[in-house]
């Protein structure tokens, strides 16, 4: 009896748990597109049927307060873009090299007409639709970009558009600019959080849209501002009128890959030890930059792209520069889901690095205890485990924890780390030569079918192949990784050697 109890007990357990689980794991997703068209179905001006009934719509009075309210939240967001677009860079940076892809960009772009060129943020001043209170800034922004701009005429005969997804705020597209280039597209997206609550709320969807479209104002002030290698490019954008509302608002930026952690755990811990490598210098920059310290208050995985190898981030419009300001350290608390923080209030009343550290226990939370130490070279683990266990302890700042990536950087590239061997195996170099066949696989590998992997050079590929029990021949390529290491084929064999000029085929002598 007291088994067949304890067994009931086990099953109801167990039931909970499935149920929980698929839950967690099946619960109904949101659909932007399906959402898009039912929004574009309903009649666009005035307040919707929908709304009539809802508790969330005041007549009267009360819906006044409410368009006094929206008008608030649409002003406070005007100024916000104002104190960006106030904070001038430094002359040094204000000139950078034109790079290849901006030359093309430059060739694609057309002459824009005055009316494209003349709208600007005023300083410090809201410019106002009539007197009332609850009026609203302007609905267009112009940014006054450096060249290369592309507008709304680079875009209007596009190829190949693609959905790629959205958040809360934004749709994303790509699309092929005169066949040749790849950009990305972003606009608001009419079915997406920010518009669908605000809509109800206030019933008022030209003035939501542009409460919404304020937040990609603020991302190309801040792509314009913030020139970094591992920042996207703001290539243009264009104001064009849209369902039913003017001046709606398209962002072209570079585009990227997204990110997928669970592919990146598959790749090789040098193209892992990259994209930290990119995160960390980002976060340096950041900490550094024109506009101050500048802190992602939106930081997940999702937020940024891959861009031939090197990350980016892609989503500026929630990040910030204000820094805290605190009476004593108790002020200076920092909260995430596993640890808590608590900073010290320096003589000015301000949070010490708070935004620096922010950044930085979000990068050590979501890559590099997944990126950093696994399959990582044994004599290079001891260091990056310092590293991941001194940033998750927030004990270092950005300056510090970029100087030992970047150390670990230089170990890497120059073969400094490689271990010392006291008996090195035979092997038959043949010149010009190479195995088609005869592949066995291992992990990472920069090829599927095969084993390819990089090394400093050929002793370490010899204790490469000594390590696998298959191998019994290598072959070095032409082709070298972002370090500059080669990349070789190990094999499982040497019965078919074929010609090839640029490679170079090892056999292990047996006997």
């Amino acid at each position: 009896m007291r088994r067949r109890k304890i067994a009931v007990a086990a099953g109801c357990c167990l039931s909970f748990f499935l149920g929980t689980l698929l839950n967690v794991f099946f619960i109904p997703g949101f659909d932007p597109h399906h959402q898009q068209q039912q929004q574009q179905q309903q009649p666009r001006r005035g307040v919707t049927p929908a709304f009539a009934g809802s508790p969330l719509y005041w007549p009267g009075e009360d819906r006044e307060s409410q368009r006094l309210e929206l008008a608030r939240q649409i002003r406070e967001r005007y100024e916000e873009l104002v104190r960006y677009q106030k904070h001038q860079a430094p002359a040094t940076a204000a000139r950078r090299l034109v790079r290849p892809l901006e030359r093309r960009l430059m060739d694609l772009a057309q002459q824009r007409t005055s009316s494209e060129q003349t709208l600007r943020l005023e300083k410090g001043k809201a410019p106002q639709a009539d007197s009332r209170a609850g009026s609203y800034p302007e609905a267009k922004v112009d940014l006054a970009l450096n060249p290369p701009l592309l507008g709304c005429r680079d875009i209007h005969n596009v190829t190949s558009l693609h959905y790629l997804g959205s958040g809360y705020t934004k749709a994303v597209y790509k699309v092929v600019l005169n066949r040749t280039l790849a950009v990305a597209l972003k606009s608001v997206d009419f079915g997406g959080h920010d518009i669908e609550n605000c809509v109800k709320q206030y019933a008022a969807l030209e003035a939501c849209y542009r409460l919404a479209s304020y937040k990609i104002v603020k991302e190309m002030i801040l792509l314009q501002k913030l020139q970094h290698a591992n920042i996207l490019q703001l290539y243009g954008y264009c104001y064009q009128d849209s369902n039913d509302i003017p001046d709606t608002l398209t962002a072209i930026t570079e585009l990227g890959s997204p990110l997928e952690m669970i592919q990146l755990l598959q790749t090789s811990w040098e193209d892992r030890f990259r994209i930290c490598l990119s995160l960390v210098r980002l976060l340096h920059y950041l900490a550094h930059s024109p506009l101050g310290s500048v802190t992602l208050l939106d930081f997940r995985p999702r937020q940024f792209v891959i861009v031939d190898g090197e990350l980016k981030v892609t989503d500026l419009d929630d990040a910030s520069i204000e820094e805290s300001s605190c009476t004593s350290n108790r002020d200076c608390f920092i909260e995430f889901p596993a640890r808590n923080f608590t900073l010290p209030c320096s003589v000015e009343g301000r949070c010490q690095n708070m935004n620096e550290k922010r950044n930085l226990y979000n990068a050590y939370r979501f890559f590099f205890t997944y990126l950093l130490p696994h399959s990582a070279p044994s004599s290079l683990r001891p260091l990056l485990d310092m590293i991941v266990n001194a940033t998750g302890e927030l004990h270092w700042g950005i300056d510090e924890t970029v100087a030992q990536l970047e150390k670990v950087l230089h170990l890497y590239k120059s073969g400094t780390y490689l271990q010392n061997t006291t008996r090195m195996p035979k092997y038959q170099q043949i010149p010009e030569a190479a195995i088609p066949d005869e592949n066995y696989r291992c992990w990472p590998s920069y090829h599927h079918k095969g084993c390819l992997l990089s090394v400093f050079d050929v002793g370490e590929a010899i204790e490469v192949c000594e390590n696998h029990s298959q191998c019994k021949a290598f072959v070095l390529t032409n082709q070298t990784t972002w370090t500059g290491r080669q990349l070789v084929f190990f094999k499982m064999g040497s019965n078919h050697i074929v010609p090839d000029p640029d490679k170079i085929t090892y056999v292990k002598v047996t006997g």
